[in-house]
């Protein structure tokens, strides 16, 4: 499904990131990370390109806002996996950002990721 594509994952929760990387592997993915951190996602987008993303909302540093609004203006796409609500600057700038309610599977997280990617 993947194709090999890039995909960043941004997650703080050790299973929940480790059980993400797993499915895009298994879908055929390159996964950039996981990381716990902005700081590190940040870098990691300086290093690589990526075709899209799957980040949870609030990480070990900090919210995921500079990552989010970087891969918006990169016109990544991204899907959110959080168990709180998007910060207001997100949702402010940006309404129609998608947001999954924890817990929701990986391979759900890769379908909705795949079909924004074929989009943009």
């Amino acid at each position: 499904m993947l194709q090999n594509a890039r995909i960043l994952v941004a997650e703080d929760e050790a299973f929940i990131a480790l059980d993400i990387a797993l499915a895009i592997e298994e879908a055929g993915g390159l996964v950039i990370g996981p990381t716990a951190h902005v700081f590190e996602a940040l870098e990691l987008l300086r290093k690589h390109d990526v075709s899209g993303a799957i980040l949870d909302v609030n990480l070990a540093d900090r919210d995921v806002t500079p990552v989010a609004l970087l891969l918006i203006d990169r016109l990544v796409p991204l899907v959110f996996h959080t168990g709180i609500d998007l910060p207001s600057e997100l949702t402010a700038r940006h309404p129609n950002l998608i947001v999954f309610t924890k817990p929701t599977s990986p391979d759900r997280l890769i379908r909705h990721l795949h079909r924004q990617m074929k989009t943009a």
